[in-house]
């Protein structure tokens, strides 16, 4: 987690992206000086991500597209390419027709690119969506992708719903792509007597200014300290052969997320499409500066104070954490593999092979999104998919019947 970048090194976000940080800041060192003049990253990370208005994901700043010159972030499979959502359909039809479920959840639902091609696709072979319902929190999202599915299958806008929060208890099948990976996460830094949790400081209460590139300046610094570890995350954090300084992720926020999906789904399948790793390999000794990552105008970074609010703070998921909880919380654990192998599973090169690959104008840019989702060297490793069911047979998803890694969990 770099402490500052290259002056220059990223482009300005301009005087109104400036003003929106600005304001954003100014509550998060309120927060800071409340809370005694320290925060732990966690805390940090929610409010630079969801802050009412002024978040990241909450305050309209959120850009999904394929390259900086359209002001976006990053890109994620359903903006790479729609073959990724017909794709999909096929484990989401299984997981309707398994569970004698007739209804769809989706969190964090992006531009509505996956909510659109799923309709449509479901539609085409007539497996009965009685309501897609999003869960997102983003006023000018939901916006985004209301006009995306209006735009894409008009016949069945009036099928979609958003609701800010879950019901006690739901049926059906729900999907969030890129969703964990995007909740808070606590920093733990070893020191030499033990485990510290890093948090942050604000710079207003003293020391100078650090540039942080285009002439930005951070106000925020980290500062770690002796904060409660329970037992479990303890034993973790032990058994990890770490050196002084090594740097490292909990996710509580993620667990307790999987958690409540869990506990509130009566019957059907729970699909988590991320990049991130198992235990083994997350906590192994040579990853010794943590997994956090942030993203502006498709350049990934590891400073998160820089433009709070206007930049995505991410970390990879301990999927090993994700699937135990789902199991302890009364889930069956129907499987985990990479997405490269998932999709093809699922028949992403039949998908590819409906378009006539003479037509070079729609064919090779096709083609190049499918390698990028399944290509060991791109996504198609990195991203893992996970699944849980209630009430479900534990072979009705054909994409987890071949290469499933649930063993290295």
């Amino acid at each position: 987690m770099a402490s500052h970048l290259e002056p220059d090194s990223l482009p300005s976000p301009g005087e109104d992206g400036l003003a929106h940080s600005a304001a954003l800041v100014a509550r998060i060192e309120r927060e800071i000086e409340a809370a005694g003049g320290w925060l732990p990253f966690s805390r940090y990370m929610e409010l630079a991500l969801y802050t009412p208005g002024l978040g990241y994901y909450s305050g309209g700043s959120v850009r999904f597209g394929r390259r900086p010159e359209d002001g976006s972030d990053f890109v994620t499979a359903p903006e790479l390419t729609p073959l990724f959502a017909r794709t999909v359909a096929r484990p989401v039809a299984d997981a309707l027709t398994s569970s004698g479920t007739r209804e769809v959840f989706e969190f964090g639902a992006g531009t509505g690119k996956l909510a659109a091609g799923l309709l449509e696709t479901l539609d085409r072979w007539s497996v009965p969506v009685d309501r897609y319902t999003i869960v997102d929190l983003s006023g000018a999202l939901r916006e985004q992708q209301r006009q995306t599915i209006a735009d894409r299958v008009p016949h069945l806008v009036d099928r979609v719903r958003w609701i800010d929060v879950l019901p006690e208890q739901f049926e059906g099948v729900a999907i969030g792509n890129e969703v964990l990976d995007a909740m808070p996460v606590r920093l733990h830094v070893r020191s030499e007597n033990g485990w510290l949790e890093r948090g942050v400081v604000a710079k207003s209460r003293g020391g100078e200014a650090i540039e942080v590139g285009s002439g930005a300046t951070s106000a925020f610094a980290w500062d770690d300290r002796s904060t409660a570890h329970d037992d479990a995350l303890l034993t973790l954090l032990d058994a990890i052969d770490a050196d002084e300084g090594f740097v490292t992720e909990s996710h509580e926020a993620a667990r307790a997320f999987t958690r409540t999906l869990v506990e509130k789904l009566t019957r059907g399948v729970i699909l988590l499409i991320d990049y991130g790793f198992p235990e083994r390999e997350y906590y192994h000794p040579q990853r010794a500066e943590g997994t956090l990552m942030c993203h502006y105008r498709h350049r990934a970074h590891g400073d998160p104070f820089l433009y709070p609010g206007l930049q995505d703070i991410t970390a990879h998921v301990d999927f090993t954490g994700i699937a135990q909880t789902g199991i302890d919380a009364g889930a069956d654990l129907l499987g985990y593999m990479t997405q490269g192998r998932f999709l093809l599973n699922s028949g992403l090169a039949d998908t590819l092979s409906d378009i006539d690959p003479r037509d070079t104008i729609a064919f090779l840019p096709a083609a190049n999104a499918v390698q990028k989702l399944v290509s060991e060297a791109e996504m198609g490793e990195l991203f893992k998919v996970v699944a849980f069911g209630k009430g479900v047979d534990p072979d009705a998803i054909t994409a987890f019947v071949s290469g499933d890694r649930s063993h290295t969990l």
